[in-house]
């Protein structure tokens, strides 16, 4: 994976209280070679807009497509909350620490880096694989290097708003997997046709729509890939479409 954008970590600018800051699928920086089409919610690699270089605690958001037989070769990291959310095809992973993984649709996978790691993220099918891959920072730097994996799909049957990789107090025993990171818990929802949830109350919400379309209460509609910042989030509602949704959900209360 490439490294974010230097300055990464110095928060949202140029958004006011209260507002919900629309940004839509196609306005997303983007890196694209033979066998990744990878876009950037925020500054990234060789991108770098100072105004756009995270929200809340929420560091990097991309949207990756990687061809069958490829993939990212083995790289480091440090002190970083990784989580990655498939949502087509398989995704191998193999790091330092000796551990392995294929994370695939239903699966929820994250990777501390703690200290120092490196890892490799292959696509071994025979069909491209898409996946979101989401960093946060720990509250502690130097952690010891782990990893967490667990399934999820029938959970997401419920059509509620799942925790799928948090540290917040409130979704203790209810996560799929925990994160270092006190202030910060990710959701997801697969939502039917015209159902909806509400928005978690808090100070910074991303909301980011993986599949389909839905309608958020007060901003309007969004499509597949379009993603909405919300400052002090009180519990908007969000509505599917007529084809249904699956949307993920950071709520964070700091950054």
């Amino acid at each position: 994976m490439l490294a974010p954008a230097a300055n990464s970590l110095t928060g949202t600018r140029g958004i006011t209280r209260g507002v919900t800051d629309i940004r839509r699928a196609g306005d997303r920086f983007r890196t694209e070679s033979e066998w990744l089409d990878s876009h950037h919610s925020f500054s990234f690699g060789r991108y770098y807009d100072p105004a756009n270089v995270g929200f809340g605690l929420l560091l990097v958001h991309n949207d990756e497509v990687v061809a069958p037989g490829t993939g990212f070769d083995t790289h480091p990291h440090q002190d970083l909350e990784i989580v990655t959310w498939v949502l087509r095809g398989a995704l191998v992973h193999q790091d330092s620490e000796g551990h392995n993984g294929i994370v695939y649709p239903g699966l929820a996978q994250r990777m501390s880096a703690g200290s120092g790691i490196q890892h490799s993220e292959k696509n071994d099918a025979g069909e491209p694989v898409r996946y979101i891959q989401m960093w946060v920072r720990p509250d502690e730097l130097d952690l010891d290097p782990s990893y967490q994996q667990a399934e999820v799909g029938n959970s997401l049957a419920t059509g509620e708003l799942v925790p799928i990789a948090s540290g917040l107090a409130k979704h203790e025993g209810s996560s799929a997997i925990r994160i270092n990171q006190q202030d910060a818990g990710m959701s997801v929802a697969r939502l039917q046709p015209g159902k909806a949830i509400q928005l978690p109350t808090a100070p910074y919400v991303h909301l980011f729509v993986a599949l389909g379309a839905v309608s958020l209460e007060g901003a309007g509609d969004l499509g597949t890939a379009d993603a909405a910042r919300v400052v002090a989030a009180d519990g908007q509602r969000v509505t599917a479409g007529p084809d249904g949704a699956e949307v993920l959900v950071w709520e964070m209360h700091s950054r």
